[in-house]
């Protein structure tokens, strides 16, 4: 008998790894606190498992809810260990490491370092908004930097979110949810089943819509805005329909400098072809920008307003 998403047991032994207890649900994963038995440190597992495909029977193996999803599970499983393979490949402080990556239980695990912190999204509601200038750069222009390498290795993310990112001490920033990570030059890049309301462009809704770095980009204008106006944007299918977002130099002038106002409207533009191409593109015209804003502040003896509360 199959148990829909069932969990495997604290104490399970998987690999060379004990599973303590499940920390973590998503669409395609589940994601466990282990123990790496060999060093003895603390690690994160996620197991994929994706929720519209995947069930487990009760000798832990996962299998598909029915037998005409068996060769969309198997190709998502194949797909997922090729993604993280690629990605492991890549060296970036923002960008979460790849310990190890094996196949049990007919399915696949990814092994991560356990970074102690907190998660944007839960620090975002115990805010409630309004971060501070000071904190969105600290932690945008790094995710940026990030996204910036992946974008020019033809990798995007697809899945950009305030849930997606995890502070670390300092705020220093690390980008979760590799699982959702496409290569450009496969036929999965285009279209995708991840979508999140508020943050997804309105071209991941649709199964033929070319997808690219542009599409990480608007996340990350989406993801800034949240931090700054408290709220979620508005769906993108309804921002399609009827577009009633009053841009943020309008919305929320005099709360922020101009330029990072300026940089998340660009960003979150409807149209793809009107948005920076890539992170990389957007970042080229931040920092100029953010030169003349640090020059200002360090001129006038620095500005109380802009200081982040939360780097104490």
């Amino acid at each position: 008998m199959a148990l829909a998403r069932k969990s495997l047991s604290s104490g399970t032994l998987v690999g060379a790894y004990q599973l303590a207890e499940v920390i973590g649900k998503g669409g395609f994963s589940l994601i466990y606190l282990a123990h790496d038995l060999d060093s003895g440190a603390e690690v994160v597992i996620k197991e994929y498992m994706p929720k519209k495909l995947a069930r487990r029977q009760r000798d832990g193996r996962v299998v598909p809810m029915a037998a005409e999803q068996a060769l969309a599970l198997h190709h998502g499983r194949r797909l997922f260990f090729q993604e993280v393979q690629a990605l492991a490949s890549l060296q970036h402080p923002s960008i979460v490491r790849v310990l190890d990556f094996f196949l049990a239980n007919d399915t696949g695990y990814l092994v991560m370092p356990n970074e102690r912190g907190r998660n944007l999204s839960a620090y975002l509601q115990q805010r409630r908004g309004g971060l501070s200038t000071t904190f969105l750069l600290d932690v945008f222009v790094p995710v940026l930097d990030a996204l910036a390498l992946m974008h020019a290795h033809a990798m995007v993310h697809l899945d950009v979110k305030p849930g997606n990112i995890h502070l670390r001490h300092g705020n220093q920033p690390l980008l979760l949810d590799l699982g959702a990570v496409h290569p450009l030059n496969r036929e999965r890049a285009r279209g995708s089943q991840v979508v999140t309301a508020g943050y997804s462009p309105v071209e991941q809704y649709f199964s033929r819509a070319e997808l690219g770095p542009w599409t990480d980009v608007y996340a990350v204008g989406a993801t800034i805005r949240a931090c700054m106006e408290r709220t979620t944007p508005p769906p993108a299918l309804e921002r399609n329909k009827q577009d009633t977002l009053v841009p943020a130099c309008e919305a929320l002038a005099g709360r922020y400098p101009r330029f990072l106002l300026e940089a998340v409207d660009w960003a979150m533009q409807m149209e793809a072809a009107r948005r920076p191409h890539d992170a990389s593109a957007l970042l080229a015209w931040l920092r100029p920008q953010l030169e003349r804003h640090r020059a200002e502040l360090a001129e006038a003896g620095g500005d109380s307003r802009l200081v982040s509360a939360e780097a104490h």
